[in-house]
């Protein structure tokens, strides 16, 4: 009975997908609202093509690493409903 229900629950879980890396590039920073526009590729976990789009931020502190212009890796998942950056790292 125990090993149905264990395999009973893996279908009926949403599978959870995993934030990749993705490459982009700072247009704008608003760290009154903690926020951060950003052109990117695709965003294979929210399902999106490549775009230029506003996201919050988990980490507002993260805001003062990377500046208008500056090339970057981010993760970004939907946090209580909103798009996020969850990771942001400059490159070089």
């Amino acid at each position: 009975m125990r090993r149905f229900a264990v395999i009973a629950l893996a279908f009926l879980m949403p599978s959870l997908a995993h934030a990749a890396p993705v490459d982009g590039q700072v247009t704008k920073i608003d760290e009154a609202q903690s926020k951060i526009t950003l052109k990117h590729g695709p965003i294979t976990n929210l399902n999106m093509d490549g775009m230029t789009m506003v996201f919050a931020m988990t980490d507002a502190a993260a805001l003062k690493t990377v500046k208008v212009g500056d090339k970057v890796k981010f993760e970004a998942d939907r946090v209580n409903g909103r798009l996020t950056v969850t990771k942001i790292e400059k490159v070089k």
